[in-house]
């Protein structure tokens, strides 16, 4: 990193100056939750500052450009590749992280069938606000139930488990953009009338100065209206989905923060009259293989979601998730936020305490958590001992009796079972599917003396693959004590986890399973993104260059340069 210390003095002054001291953190204590991953990732910043409005925001990034200072933008850092965050320390610039979290408005627009956030707006503040009319949000669960910001899902092409609606996009949005010469201007693609220069329009759109004549309706999108009919063609070679797809990078889509985006224009959808959970249970692969073929060939109403289970999976999912578990059943999604905040404090102070292990937060709630009786529902504990492969298939309105009739037709003559769950149980499969991710960091944790490294890939498979479910050759089945299968069936993205032995080199181990993936025509990753951890593809790089020719916002995503013009 570069530039005097009385250089960096006068720019924290600046700041300072914007958003006041207390929100222009220096020290590196306090900086850590906001310069370090949740899982991946983490490097220095000269100071993260945290803007209450967009005004702010945008003066801050005119300082930073006049100081020639690269900027990461972060709302949630909830991404699992470190995307958010810095990567090291070998910039040829100082960073500065600007945290959206504080600017979290959500506007409703044409009568709850759209809406505007502002980059700090959450998943889970979305839901709320939308009940009222009716509607819900791309995604209702997974990475909303840790916070998940709408615009990082709109950047990163976040994939979402709802099987008609794609990844998350739209192409209606503002940011803020650097161009080959350096200058800074404003972008308003959000399709609303807001004024002629940045300070108005910024502020006319926080504080929802405009009305429905305002908003301008165009072909432009809102959501990825055509996945419904894309993930049907199941004998197509390619996969429905994934992060490099060039059909759905468009200016803030995709743009991985090489765009400072201030706020995404999106579809809501109507919460169905009538839902349905069934789960499935399977000794044989193939036979969801078939199934996935099935329904999306035949039925006429696609499935709401359709997420698959290891058993192994499972067994972790139930000891070292069943903290985060039982906070969102009994307190709710929006407590997930607060209990990372506490965590993240209690883990600052025990730091400085030698003779204390690291995380100790994380050790203490699963000591605790398992105090409490068995938190799963009893139907699905006996399929998780009569079956290896387990299925949530989920379905709306007039597919709830299709989806009926064909699971007693199809397990008349196939191997495997199913069971209609109550409410109670639809809800906790569903959660104890999602609380997959952050237990097998728990897992590798609480085992580190007898474990290695965490290797975690998520993968598009081909529409027309057939063969899903991982074999891996043995030379590679040796080096790994721990395997963790869960994803989106329908979709064919699949989130393969590993926990390496001790001393495995993790990455020729993970050179080698991607080399097996690009020999199947897989594409990676599907919805987590490149963040620091892949390689973008040229057509990303690409499109990277495109939106930031100075290479100004959040460099080195993707593996690529962190100089000053690419070099």
């Amino acid at each position: 990193m570069t530039g005097s210390n009385s250089e960096q003095l006068s720019l924290i002054e600046e700041l300072k100056t914007i958003v006041g001291a207390s929100n222009t953190l220096t020290d590196s204590v306090k900086k850590q939750a906001f310069t370090k991953g949740i899982r991946f990732g983490g490097g220095d910043a000269v100071a993260v500052v945290k803007p209450a409005t967009l005004v702010e925001i945008w003066q801050i990034l005119k300082v930073c450009v006049a100081a020639d200072i690269a900027v990461i933008m972060q709302a949630a850092n909830t991404g699992l590749t470190g995307g958010s965050t810095p990567d090291g320390n070998e910039y040829d610039r100082s960073i500065v992280i600007i945290s959206t979290m504080r600017v979290n408005d959500i506007h409703i627009v044409d009568n709850g069938k759209q809406i505007v956030g502002l980059p700090g707006s959450t998943l889970f503040g979305l839901e709320d606000v939308l009940k009222p009319y009716g509607r819900e949000p791309h995604s209702v669960i997974g990475s909303s139930c840790i916070g998940a910001s709408i615009v990082g899902g709109i950047c990163n092409n976040s994939g979402g488990a709802l099987v008609q609606r794609g990844p998350a996009y739209t192409e209606l949005s503002i940011y803020a953009q650097i161009d080959i010469d350096g200058n800074l201007s404003l972008v308003n693609n959000l399709g609303i009338h807001l004024g002629n220069n940045p300070e108005e329009i910024l502020t006319n759109l926080q504080q929802k100065n405009f009305t429905d004549s305002d908003l301008e309706f165009t072909e432009k999108r809102a959501s990825d209206n055509e996945y419904h009919e894309r993930v049907r063609q199941i004998d197509e070679p390619t996969p429905s989905r994934y992060n490099n797809d060039g059909r759905r990078l468009y200016e803030s889509s995709g743009c991985a923060g090489k765009l400072a985006v201030f706020a995404v224009r999106l579809d809501t959808f109507e919460i169905p009259a009538k839902q349905q959970v069934f789960y499935v249970g399977t000794n044989d692969a193939q036979v969801l293989t078939k199934m996935r073929r099935d329904i999306l060939s035949t039925f006429k109403s696609l499935p709401v979601s359709g997420e698959y289970l290891h058993r192994d999976c499972y067994d972790t999912s139930k000891k070292y998730g069943k903290d985060t578990f039982l906070v969102i059943d009994k307190l709710g999604s929006k407590y997930i936020p607060k209990m990372f905040g506490m965590k993240r404090v209690v883990d600052r102070y025990a730091d400085k305490i030698s003779f204390l292990p690291t995380k100790i937060s994380d050790r203490f709630m699963q000591y605790l958590s398992c105090l409490w009786p068995d938190h799963l529902p009893k139907r699905m504990n006996e399929f998780r001992d009569q079956y290896e492969h387990h299925w949530i298939l989920e379905m709306s309105n007039e597919g709830v009796d299709e989806a009926k009739a064909y699971l007693d037709d199809f397990f008349a003559n196939n191997e495997g079972n199913y069971f209609d769950c109550t409410k109670d149980e639809g809800e906790k499969a569903i959660l104890h599917r999602f609380v997959a991710g952050g237990a097998i960091g728990r897992q590798q944790l609480m085992n580190s003396k007898e474990l290695g490294n965490i290797m975690t890939i998520d993968v598009a498979f081909p529409r027309n693959e057939q063969d899903w479910f991982e074999k891996l050759p043995k030379e590679l089945d040796d080096q790994i004590a721990v395997k963790l299968y869960y994803g989106h069936l329908f979709c064919h993205v699949m989130h393969q986890n590993y926990i390496l032995k001790k001393g495995v080199d993790s990455k020729a181990v993970k050179a080698k399973i991607l080399e097996s993936f690009d020999a199947r025509g897989a594409e990676y990753p599907a919805e987590h993104n490149v963040g620091h951890e892949y390689f973008a593809k040229d057509a990303l790089k690409s499109f990277y260059k495109e939106l930031d020719p100075t290479n100004s916002f959040n460099p080195g995503i993707g593996k690529t340069s962190k100089c000053k013009h690419w070099h």
